[in-house]
């Protein structure tokens, strides 16, 4: 859990009270949907993140646990 908030505030670095201004989100919709980022709404990132939920969530599982096996070495 330490992980997700960790890699939500890094993301959103500098727009974190409005994460819909975020470039680097806004970067990384773009690469994952196709969604074009200077296009991004508010409405269409919350879309976006109810729509691939399980998947996000399984993104931050897995960067928790390389951040583990990291801190392990």
């Amino acid at each position: 859990m330490i992980a997700a908030i960790r890699f939500v505030w890094n993301a959103t670095r500098g727009n974190r009270l409005r994460p819909w201004r975020s470039e680097y989100l806004k970067w990384r919709i773009e690469t994952y949907s196709g969604m074009k980022a200077d296009e991004i709404k508010p409405k269409d990132m919350a879309r976006f993140a109810w729509r691939e939920k399980w998947n996000l969530l399984h993104f931050l599982r897995w960067t928790g646990e390389l951040e583990k096996a990291e801190n392990r070495e």
